[in-house]
């Protein structure tokens, strides 16, 4: 039987947004929504992995389950594979990597990202939607996820290209959600790999995967959930869930 751990990486530490975790949304602060979206999905156990003592505690208060880790990690996948490795002992069959900065991610579409990673067809998998507008297209703090063919509901297809520009190359783009889920095996080759040469210049982890031949599949859903990576970002999603409370 397959084990599924969702771990969401969380710091205070971000350079756009200081203390952005913590950050309140409708009066509760952020990982906790994230954290509401992940256990809601009852796709895997949850565990928060986090450097800093105050988001452990208000995890542990909270009644979640946080691991805290090396303050020395370069990306969110190396510390969430802190949490697999040492925690969890390697055993978890697929390990999901929730970014800690969507508080209004369905827990829909973690549940349908895992059991895609269940039919064992691809060693990455992530999520992607429509984009809302030109200006998203051209915003570089959105990234794009790029693909052969239009995809609908249901289809996973091999992602192409991951940008934060408007491709020019006939790929077509989409609105890529920070969540990615591997297979064991990939977690940990992916980890043993040097940080790549697009990765850098990009700040994109998940290219990382891409230049070294581990292919990433890509599903569509219909929702669009937001991240969180600056002030304004903050103040629009807090009317956002507030609207739709």
């Amino acid at each position: 039987m397959n084990k599924t751990a969702i771990i969401i990486p969380s710091r205070l530490d971000a350079q756009r947004l200081p203390n952005k975790p913590i950050k309140l949304i409708k009066d509760k602060e952020m990982i906790l929504h994230v954290y509401d979206a992940a256990k809601k999905s009852n796709a895997g156990e949850v565990y928060v992995a986090t450097p800093d003592q105050k988001i452990k505690d208000l995890i542990d208060k909270y009644g979640g389950n946080a691991i805290l880790t090396s303050k020395n990690h370069s990306t969110g996948t190396d510390r969430m594979f802190e949490v697999f490795d040492k925690t969890l002992n390697k055993d978890p069959n697929i390990i999901v990597n929730l970014q800690g900065d969507m508080p209004n991610i369905d827990p829909r579409a973690i549940v349908d990202l895992v059991n895609f990673m269940k039919e064992k067809e691809c060693a990455i998998g992530t999520l992607a939607s429509e984009l809302g507008s030109t200006s998203e297209l051209e915003d570089q703090n959105i990234v794009k996820v790029c693909v052969k063919d239009r995809m609908k509901p249901g289809m996973f297809v091999q992602a192409l290209d991951f940008v934060r520009t408007n491709p020019k190359n006939g790929h077509l783009p989409y609105h890529h959600i920070g969540i990615y889920a591997f297979t064991n095996k990939a977690l940990i080759q992916y980890v043993s790999l040097k940080r790549s040469k697009l990765e850098l210049e990009r700040r994109l982890e998940q290219l990382r995967a891409m230049e070294n031949n581990l292919p990433i599949h890509v599903g569509y859903i219909n929702s669009s959930p937001l991240s969180v990576d600056t002030e304004k970002d903050l103040i629009k999603l807090q009317k956002l869930m507030e609207k739709n409370e």
